[in-house]
């Protein structure tokens, strides 16, 4: 598969504002600032800055740009940019993530060289400091591998965070911790861009191996024949309509000293392309069913970033990766199959093939020793019904578990919402011929989905997120092109950070 890693180089700098030598001077402007603590900037810029804001050509409205000259030699940017932010208080940080993601993309379009975004307003400074990284990254972001010519709209070199010489140790480690977790998300969503003959099961576990063991994690890939003596039906019933073969991807990080409890086991579902089987999809948008491995790509990504980031814990993160297709010895409609875990399951319809796979990996997860679980699947158009794009659906026991997976969401700057776990729901994935259906019906169809995958975690604190509606854009917007997200890898990775809280 092709390789475009050319992400911005971020580095944090001490320094004045004037003193920044810069293409583009990046000022975050919040609700009733009055820019005091920047005397001079109106006079650097013949007086643009005063006149955009007297007339109201530019108001800080969140992600609203106004682009100028800097005109004096006093000041050593060429150019600099004011972008809205929005109030200052709750939610200002990741508004200032999404601004910071957004001015990035447009000095692309201006071809912008070296970008400097000032750190300011009444924000945690460190906290500032991380999302100020994660947003540049993810705003320099754009997928070319598979486009001929010349870029038209070359990535941004270079961007420095400024800050004042106070506190600098603190802020250059937020700094460098944004920027693996922003370079982390960007690997993740080229993963989930490939197009499926770029990324069949194979390809996918060999990146794997590469994006992942780059940063320390051991990583195992277990091919079919593995997979069957480990009795994965599920895994394996899926993938039979495929010429291409199924892949189990193994991750783990083991660091020195960790201790034996807790381990977290992540599980990604990797279905590299989803025609829904038997139970075929329509042919509208079928093409964007190359994405419906983002959840694999998620953990992937997290624990690339785990690993770059030492974290103290032990951590496993499993990926079952297969396609799943509609050939001559796929799975049929009433076909019965057994998982690893001796539970079986009635198909009522192909296309809700991602809870199997991910049965027989939360299964293995358990068998590796993880001591908690959260997955993350591209799992229902249902959720998006319930959330649309606006959230992912988190579903789970006991309550704090799933509290701990909400709260690093919340640190994250990614919005999840809780959904309810019903014993309505178990009941409506009953079969007179299986242990379960493989579907409850349209009523409640992501919670029902969610029911599901809770029959194989066991007693294990378990976590669900569902991230059909969030882990792709449709359209693009100031800060995000179209296409995949990169959703859940700062979560994820937080959650990790935090296991001395759970």
């Amino acid at each position: 598969m092709p390789e475009t890693w050319k992400d911005t180089v971020v580095e944090g700098v001490a320094a004045k504002p004037q003193d920044v030598e810069c293409d583009l001077l990046v000022v975050p402007v919040f609700e009733d600032d009055q820019l005091d603590d920047l005397a001079g900037l109106d006079e650097a810029t013949d007086g643009e800055v005063g006149r955009a804001r007297a007339s109201r050509e530019f108001r800080p409205k969140p992600n609203e740009l106004f682009v100028t000259r800097a005109g004096n030699a006093a000041w050593k940017a060429a150019r600099v940019a004011l972008v809205g932010v929005g109030r200052s208080g709750d939610g200002a940080v990741d508004r200032f993530r999404t601004a910071c993601a957004a001015t990035l993309r447009a000095a692309r379009r201006r071809r912008v060289g070296t970008v400097a975004v000032l750190l300011r307003g009444d924000v945690d400074s460190a906290q500032a400091a991380r999302a100020a990284a994660e947003g540049v990254l993810l705003g320099s972001h754009a997928d070319r591998r598979f486009k001929s010519g010349e870029d038209d709209e070359p990535p941004v070199g270079r961007a420095l965070v400024v800050f004042p010489s106070s506190a600098t140790a603190e802020l250059a480690r937020a700094i460098a911790v944004g920027s693996t977790l922003g370079e982390a998300a960007n690997r993740a969503r080229e993963l989930a861009d490939a197009p499926g003959n770029e990324l069949s099961p194979r390809l996918f576990a060999e990146q794997a191996e590469t994006l992942a063991g780059a940063s320390g994690i051991a990583v195992e890939v277990l091919d079919e024949a593995a997979i069957e003596r480990l009795q994965m039906g599920l895994l394996l019933g899926v993938a039979r309509g495929s010429a291409e073969p199924p892949r189990l991807i193994v991750m783990r990080h083991e660091p020195a000293g960790a201790p034996r409890e807790p381990v977290l086991g992540l599980i990604g579902k990797g279905v590299t392309f989803d025609s829904g089987g038997i139970s075929i999809k329509p042919a509208d948008r079928m093409e964007q069913m190359k994405h419906d491995m983002a959840g694999g790509a998620a953990v992937v990504g997290a624990m690339r970033a785990i690993g770059r980031l030492a974290v103290p814990t032990r951590v496993i993160g499993i990926v079952p990766a297969t396609e799943n297709m509609p050939g001559g010895r796929a799975t049929r409609p009433g076909d019965v199959l057994t998982g690893a875990s001796g539970k079986t399951v009635e198909v009522i319809n192909t296309d809700a093939e991602g809870r199997l796979i991910l049965g027989d990996a939360l299964w293995y997860a358990r068998e590796l020793g993880a001591t908690h679980l959260v997955d993350v699947a591209t799992l229902t158009g249902a959720v998006v019904i319930a959330l649309g794009h606006a959230a992912s659906g988190l579903f789970g026991r006991p309550h704090g578990w799933v509290e701990s997976v909400q709260q690093a969401a919340e640190r994250a700057g990614e919005r999840v919402w809780p959904m309810p776990l019903y014993p309505d729901y178990d009941e409506q994935l009953r079969s007179e011929t299986a242990d379960l259906g493989n579907i409850g019906g349209r009523p409640g169809g992501a919670c029902t989905a969610a029911a599901f995958l809770k029959a194989f975690a066991a007693d294990l604190p378990w976590a669900h997120l569902d991230i059909a509606g969030t882990a792709w854009a449709d359209e693009a917007s100031a800060a995000q092109p179209k296409g995949a997200t990169g959703a859940m890898v700062r979560t994820l990775t937080e959650l990790a950070v935090a296991a001395g809280s759970w």
